[in-house]
């Protein structure tokens, strides 16, 4: 069984009384805040994860466990290293995103799902796990911007990677039904973890989410010149590295002109690389190329403007909204 539903909201409850809902000090003033909320759902047949519910997770709960708290933690640093604009070239840089672990709430039962049109599996209910957990309360009084839910894939259920709900919108990597989240005057970001796999795959999430606001803030000079056609030489995205030649070319060894180190809209100085720049690895490729979106402080001009700092969009995602921040200054 899980945790009650009396006992869940007395402990939310009490979490509420006893927190102080400001967020911690950061050392740097550009430095975006993210309260993140974990939840957990672990389907159990004695003390192992249920493999007939999970599909292709069979260990031991404690070792779930650990991976998920190991896993959580090194999300964060990624993330964190990721958001330092040349972080690899320049040790003075600090980061433009903070992460904040709130605390975590475990189910010992399978997701809920439902049956969804279009969808062969079972679709994850979201709304209904939302309203369990209290989102309201999470969001209003504590700031939550994004929650992190572990779960499992395993063919057995369907799942969005990321998944959005606020006033202006669902802009995510889902289909954007606006109903299957609860909407809230603030915007959060419900991010869905698979511990069948590692850091990789879960910082993928987060990457997809980027593609998904800067390519709706502006295609044209995120996803044309940014990220670019395969093979044309500019930055990429996930699943493509400047030289990929299909999806999750990750670790190809082909040598490739490209500008990714000094992007400029109009084209910057292009370097000669292979895999071997990010080790020919997802993660580290990840890393790198988030290290290259323009970050605080860039200096990086277009049309006689400067570009602003496109962390903005995952830090305060509302706030640029509400000023109708563009990826170039006004």
């Amino acid at each position: 069984m899980g945790i009650g539903t009396v006992n869940l909201l007395n402990r939310i409850r009490q979490l509420f009384a006893d927190s102080n809902p400001a967020p911690r000090p950061f050392p740097h003033p550009a430095a975006f805040s993210i309260p993140v909320l974990v939840v957990k759902y672990f389907p159990l047949a004695g003390n192992r994860i249920d493999r007939a519910i999970t599909g292709d997770v069979d260990a031991p709960l404690d070792a779930i466990r650990a991976h998920t708290e190991r896993t959580t933690a090194q999300v964060v640093s990624a993330l964190e290293r990721g958001s330092i604009y040349h972080g690899y070239k320049n040790p003075a840089a600090q980061p433009s995103l903070r992460y904040q672990i709130l605390d975590t709430i475990e189910f010992l039962e399978p997701l809920p799902t439902f049956a969804k049109p279009g969808h062969r599996a079972p679709m994850t209910d979201y709304h209904a796990i939302m309203r369990r957990i209290g989102i309201e309360q999470w969001v209003r009084e504590r700031g939550v911007k994004e929650v992190w839910l572990w779960g499992y894939h395993g063919g057995k259920i369907d799942l969005w990677e990321s998944n959005m709900a606020g006033p202006s919108g669902d802009i995510s990597n889902s289909d954007r039904d606006p109903r299957d989240l609860p909407v809230l005057e603030k915007t959060y970001t419900v991010y869905h973890y698979n511990y069948q796999r590692g850091t990789s795959e879960a910082v993928e999430d987060h990457i997809h989410q980027i593609e998904a606001v800067l390519r709706h803030v502006d295609e044209n000079l995120f996803w044309r010149k940014f990220v670019g056609k395969p093979g044309e030489g500019r930055c990429g995205w996930a699943h493509f590295p400047p030289n990929g030649e299909h999806d999750y070319d990750w670790a190809n060894p082909k040598f490739v002109w490209t500008d990714i180190e000094n992007w400029h809209p109009d084209g910057g100085e292009r370097k000669k690389m292979n895999c071997r720049r990010w080790n020919c690895n997802s993660l580290d490729w990840f890393i790198f190329w988030m290290q290259n979106l323009p970050g605080a402080d860039n200096g990086i001009e277009y049309r006689g403007k400067p570009l602003t700092n496109w962390w903005t969009f995952i830090g305060d995602f509302d706030g640029a909204m509400a000023a109708r921040l563009g990826l170039v200054a006004r």
